[in-house]
């Protein structure tokens, strides 16, 4: 019987740093999580581990010398580190849905189905964080990409048309302030509404303390289940489960609340921290194509370098996006890219078509 090839043994080798590597991560972030959050984080070490210890197996003592992890496990290692936070999660789950088991004849079913199930732990561990980021990042997000892409475009448009230099920075800053209040304006507006209509389908703390003296025969709370949407049956089963946990535990039970609380105010964010994040990221995004033309640049230089500008921070943008949904990075910041240089096309086109002499 022949021994491993020179090759399986580079893959094994490979894999033992990975699955080190990613251990590292997850006893990394578990160093700043505490109560449950840890223990699932610890969990994730010791399978990783787990799958380690089958790659050492099969290398027997032919191990050889402690190798690096991939790049992207040792960069997931130093931001665990580093910062703990739901950026590092989401590059996690990245890493886990990448897993390369499925077309690897030494890992073991099991060793497969523990990376796939993985992905979804880190994912549900992730979507805290994303939905305590998701009202002022929104915000952020669609305030920067805004005013990037408007503001370049208003700038590109009145430079094409042959205005002075003044004229396209006047227009230029009027438009970051303009834009820029409005957005904040506009989102306040928004989360506040969307909040109050939230608030508005919480139901009222007194329906909870008149549970224990409705009529069991009759049993109204079958109505509240079926205007959630349950079938009759179902509503009525968990309508007897209700009454039998409040006959149990009286007014502390919250089986009532549990239930039928739809609370997604955390997702939605403040009013406040809305307007304030996409108000400031508006202005530094519509700031940027006028800053060529503050420091003193002219003509085609500044256009060349405003658009330079704005297409570098369309795909920074994008690319965080990315990382924070869990989505390749490059195309969201390719796609990002593509938004902004369309509206530029076409406002430059339209400057050039008018023409000061024509306006």
């Amino acid at each position: 019987m022949t021994g491993p090839s020179a090759a399986d043994l580079r893959r094994w080798r490979g894999h033992l740093a990975d699955e080190r590597a990613e251990a590292a991560v997850y006893r990394d972030l578990a160093t700043r999580r505490t109560g449950e959050e840890r223990e699932i984080l610890l969990a994730l070490a010791q399978a990783e581990g787990r799958h380690a210890a089958h790659w050492e197996a099969l290398l027997g003592d032919q191990v050889g010398a402690p190798r690096r992890g991939d790049i992207r496990f040792r960069g997931l290692a130093w931001l665990a580190r580093h910062f703990g936070s739901v950026f590092v999660l989401a590059l996690a789950q990245r890493a886990e849905a990448r897993a390369r088991y499925e077309v690897d004849v030494d890992a073991t079913p099991t060793m497969v189905a523990d990376e796939r199930i993985h992905e979804e732990v880190v994912r549900a561990l992730a979507t805290r964080g994303r939905l305590q980021l998701s009202g002022t990042f929104r915000a952020a997000v669609f305030g920067a990409n805004d005013g990037l892409v408007s503001n370049l475009a208003l700038v590109i448009g009145v430079a094409a048309a042959g205005v002075s230099q003044a004229t396209v920075l006047l227009t230029g800053l009027a438009g970051l302030l303009a834009g820029a209040l409005s957005m904040g304006a506009g989102e306040f507006i928004s989360v506040r509404s969307q909040r109050e209509l939230l608030a508005a389908t919480s139901p009222s703390p007194s329906a909870a303390h008149a549970l224990p003296h409705l009529d069991v025969a009759a049993n109204e709370l079958t109505l509240v289940y079926r205007a959630r949407g349950m079938d009759p049956d179902e509503a009525q089963r968990r309508a007897d489960e209700v009454l039998e946990d409040i006959a149990l535990l009286g007014p502390d039970s919250r089986a009532f609340h549990a239930d039928i609380v739809v609370d997604d105010h955390e997702a939605v964010g403040t009013d406040v921290g809305a307007a304030l994040s996409s108000f400031s990221f508006f202005a530094s995004g519509a700031a940027i194509p006028v800053l060529p033309y503050l420091l003193g640049l002219q003509g085609t230089t500044a256009l060349v370098v405003a658009m330079a500008a704005v297409g570098l921070a369309l795909m920074l943008t994008g690319a965080v996006v990315g990382l924070i949904s869990g989505g390749p990075p490059l195309r969201r910041a390719l796609r990002q890219l593509a938004i902004g240089a369309g509206a530029a096309a076409v406002t430059y086109g339209l400057g050039t078509v008018f023409g000061a002499s024509s306006l």
